[in-house]
């Protein structure tokens, strides 16, 4: 049982729908920003919009949590072999 101890850490997070992309997610994130700083968006839709981002900023982080997972694994899989 020991094994699955490291496999499952952070595991907390929710899965990220099949069609979510990484690239997708940090460029609405950034052309939101550059709406904001121009001054293109009304305060009420600022807030709404930087929840959005917020949101999106954590699925970022559970997908980078998810792939350092796997290269955890990975690497601990190769010094095993050797």
């Amino acid at each position: 049982m020991s094994r699955n101890s490291n496999s499952k850490t952070k595991s907390n997070t929710s899965p990220l729908p099949d069609t979510w992309k990484y690239e997708v997610a940090v460029a609405e994130v950034e052309s939101l920003i550059s709406r904001i700083e121009a001054g293109e968006l009304e305060l009420e839709e600022v807030f709404e919009q930087f929840t959005q981002a917020v949101e999106q900023l954590k699925q970022c982080e559970t997908f980078l949590q998810q792939r350092q997972q796997q290269v955890d694994l990975l690497i601990e899989t190769l010094n095993n072999e050797s």
